[in-house]
């Protein structure tokens, strides 16, 4: 039997077997977790896969289960539908249930899911115009248990986020960070109170400065990060100026491009200009994206990256699955990047203008060599692998339709 063979085996099995009976690839206070889309040639066998993680954090919830998301999504017989059935029996039990969704997800979301989330004992649900406090929108995809474990990823609360989408997330025990990401989680909650009452929002207090060492959480938009919540947008080009010798980014989309409230795309250079100025120090970038980053308005962007020393682009595609089109899925949504085998960073956010800057986003930066080795290794699997192609700077690509066949 071919090693792909028995990887693709391992990861069908993930989805089947308790929480407690998997490996798992974790440093102190961190455990990175993985979606392995089903009917692909990847594998991870030492990451446990997402729907066993939420549903190992909602059965042993003993007091709270807070939950931030941008929509909500389930589907008849999918792991999903199980995880639910599970943050229900919390509820039931009497665990105190948060639920915390942005206003723009309405649309996104099935009316059905959501109707049974509403219908959940001991779940208070609410809906969060993010626009209204910075004209953006809650995009992180996050969770807390009892205060005291939280899990951040690129996964939203979507059946096809745990099935047959490739997304990395976080569980994470570390007391600091949990505490930073319970701070925001609380934060939100109250501007929605706010704003509901026709209420100003205040303003987070003034407090100590973030920390830069060891493994931290960094958050966006700065205005409306606790104290210590150092911000995303300064952080991200901070680290990319660190390098010495090689970059590793995986994600859905990449441009230097905003999406204003109008839907026009001003220039936003931020990340672009960080990844440029470490390429002409000589630092190879190696940055992966989806197939979804090639409209003719980010297509010239990636292109113009693409011709510089040291930078090198591939575009992923990843096969249908065996049940047929899935609108909005089949597709890497990883938020990843690994530094000189030093620095890992998972997060939320896709590198463009209007997710570190204006929108509720949560990255999680470790300064571990441990940490750093698997998130590359993750980053080499999809790159040395059959859907992973070298960006053609004469070729034309398809306009992306992921709601369409």
């Amino acid at each position: 039997m071919s090693l792909s063979i028995k990887l693709r085996i391992a990861g069908l099995a993930g989805l089947l077997l308790s929480p407690l009976a998997q490996a798992d690839f974790s440093i102190p206070g961190f455990e990175l977790v993985h979606t392995v889309p089903v009917d692909t040639t990847l594998g991870t066998a030492d990451l446990r896969q997402t729907g066993a993680v939420w549903i190992e954090l909602f059965d042993g919830a003993k007091d709270s289960i807070d939950i931030g998301q941008f929509y909500a999504v389930d589907h008849p017989g999918s792991v999903m539908d199980t995880v639910i059935d599970h943050l229900e029996a919390a509820g039931k039990r009497g665990v105190k249930i948060r639920f915390l969704l942005e206003e723009k997800g309405i649309r996104l979301s099935e009316a059905s899911t959501l109707e049974r989330l509403r219908a959940i004992p001991n779940l208070t649900f609410r809906v969060l115009p993010y626009a209204q406090l910075s004209g953006g929108i809650i995009h992180a995809k996050y969770m807390l248990v009892d205060g005291k474990q939280a899990f951040i990823g690129s996964q939203n609360f979507d059946w096809r986020s745990l099935e047959h989408i490739h997304e990395t997330g976080l569980r994470i025990t570390d007391a600091a960070v949990v505490g930073q990401v319970q701070a925001i989680f609380d934060q939100d909650w109250h501007a929605q109170a706010a704003l509901a009452d026709k209420q100003p929002v205040p303003l987070p207090a003034a407090g100590q400065e973030p920390v830069r060492t060891g493994n931290y959480l960094v958050a966006s938009p700065q205005r409306y990060n606790p104290p210590g919540v150092g911000d995303s947008q300064l952080e991200l080009p901070r680290l990319l100026g660190e390098a010495k010798k090689e970059v590793r980014v995986q994600l859905l989309d990449y441009a230097p491009l905003s999406y204003g409230p109008d839907r026009t795309r001003p220039y936003y250079a931020v990340i672009d200009n960080a990844v440029r100025a470490a390429a002409a120090r000589g630092v190879s970038i190696k940055l992966m994206v989806s197939n979804w980053n090639t409209d003719k308005l980010e297509l010239p962007y990636l292109k113009s990256l693409a011709v510089l020393p040291n930078v090198e682009i591939k575009i992923v595609t990843l096969p249908e699955g065996k049940q047929g089109f899935i609108p909005y899925a089949r597709v890497i949504h990883s938020k990843t990047m690994e530094i000189d085998g030093q620095v890992a960073w998972v997060g939320t956010s896709n590198w463009l203008g209007g997710y570190l800057d204006n929108s509720r986003n949560l990255e999680v930066v470790m300064r571990s060599e441990e940490m750093a080795r698997r998130v590359g290794e993750l980053h080499e699997q999809l790159w040395e692998g059959p859907y992973a192609r070298a960006l053609s700077l004469t070729d034309e690509y398809p306009a992306p339709h992921p709601g369409q066949h």
